[in-house]
């Protein structure tokens, strides 16, 4: 039996009076969802636990079954993605222009990310002249990977245990770069020492009309940094769960997860028409005869919700509802499809919040699967199901129960004990 999961980033969300005081997806139309919640099992789900403010490839990491001291960082995720070269012992962490103020000899956030103004390849030529900087045989690299995106790759005897310099909300200080752990941990507190001196250097470049040729015509006067990480030896998706997994996804932080974990990265394109990218992404997904396992993902509630108007994210909820007709037709007639339907986390549509820590609803549809009495897909409706409140994780390990590949507790075939039936195991041979 396939195990699909149509993953909706950043569903979830808070009641609004513009919407008589009811979530985008409460508002929303969503006649396909409320019937493949009607024929199944529903209930909540947090990938941590409830309140906690999860970024999508932590929530993701969690949800398909790993210890959040294992993550590996974003930073680390995004180069994989973008084909970024490191070596395994460097840290890597996130980087992008903004502009800032000095305020009594503080650095204010005046100018994020997306306020930097420019094409690609203008931002580009900006991020040249800081895109190398060494110190102590430390050696800072700076990569571009999208517009006004970039990772640094530290080489050297570096550490990826450091603190962050992005507040990531405007009018707020920018933040020295600190270690982390242990005050004994030498090369932390070397690492966040000479970031911070690569910083004020970028500064020095950014603002020197000699050496910055473009700082009249792009404002980004500084470098901030976040989400320090480095490889992490992980155990592969397939020896977790005994299934040879897929995603299928557009952004490059989730090939960099894929890759991580295990897992195939399918990759998909994002047009002009999100109903027509995500049944497609659904069709492929049925039709897939090489996997066992595939995670659907759209990034479009969450970009959506990041724009601050619940009305444009129940519109964008109910149009990917439309794409899922197809899939309710497959789900009415097979019976070789486990399904479950959930978010990574809930974004906001009017907070200063960048995701919040809501749980979001989760439904498992397929052969088998208990009926509850939930008749509509969304954060209140859910709360009612069966499955209750489920977190991490136990998705993942509901999935493998309904699928009938789980292992009894305590009952172990060869060196290593899991979740799910061995795929190989050492037999018990005749002696010779």
């Amino acid at each position: 039996m396939k195990i699909i999961i149509i993953l909706l980033d950043g569903l979830g969300d808070r009641a609004y009076p513009e919407l008589t005081h009811l979530t985008p997806l409460q508002a929303a139309k969503t006649p396909n969802l409320d019937y493949l919640a009607a024929g199944g099992s529903n209930g909540l789900f947090h990938a941590s636990y409830p309140g906690q403010c999860l970024p999508s490839e932590i929530a993701h990491f969690l949800l398909f079954g790993y210890n959040l001291e294992d993550f590996p960082g974003r930073g680390l995720l995004e180069a994989i993605g973008e084909g970024i070269p490191y070596e395994q012992e460097d840290a890597i962490c996130l980087a992008h222009l903004c502009g800032i103020e000095w305020q009594n000899g503080i650095a204010v956030l005046k100018r994020g990310r997306d306020e930097i103004m420019g094409t690609r390849e203008a931002i580009g030529q900006i991020y040249r002249l800081i895109d190398r900087f060494e110190k102590d045989k430390l050696l800072i690299r700076l990569e571009q990977t999208r517009r006004n995106d970039a990772v640094l790759v530290l080489s050297g005897a570096v550490s990826h245990c450091i603190s962050d310099s992005d507040p990531m909300r405007q009018g707020c200080p920018v933040a020295q770069i600190n270690p982390l752990g242990s005050p004994s941990n030498y090369k932390a507190k070397r690492t966040a020492e000479i970031l911070n001196d690569y910083l004020r250097y970028c500064y020095g470049i950014l603002n020197d009309p000699a050496k910055n040729p473009y700082r009249d015509k792009i404002p980004a006067n500084f470098l901030v940094t976040q989400r320090c990480g480095k490889h992490r030896t992980l155990i592969p998706f397939q020896s977790l769960w005994g299934l040879r997994g897929a995603v299928i996804a557009s952004p490059s932080v989730y090939a960099g997860l894929a890759s991580e974990v295990g897992l195939d990265f399918i990759q998909a394109e994002d047009t002009l028409s999100p109903e027509k990218d995500m049944r497609e992404r659904i069709a492929y997904a049925i039709a897939d005869a090489e996997h066992d396992f595939l995670h659907v993902h759209t990034k479009l509630p969450d970009e959506t919700a990041h724009k601050g108007d619940p009305r444009q994210k129940q519109e964008v909820i109910s149009l990917l509802d439309r794409s899922m007709d197809q899939l309710v037709k497959t789900m009415q007639h097979g019976d070789d499809i486990l399904l479950a339907v959930t978010a990574d986390h809930s974004t906001p549509s009017g907070s200063p919040l960048i995701h919040s820590g809501e749980p979001v609803p989760v439904l498992i549809n397929g052969p088998n699967v208990r009926r509850d009495n939930v008749q509509k897909f969304d954060e209140i409706e859910a709360a009612c199901g069966c499955l209750g409140m489920l977190r991490g994780r136990e998705v993942m390990a509901m999935l493998l129960n309904y699928a009938n590949r789980s292992v009894l507790y305590s009952h172990r075939l060869g060196a290593v004990e899991r979740s799910c039936f061995p795929l190989k195991y050492q037999p018990f041979r005749q002696p010779l």
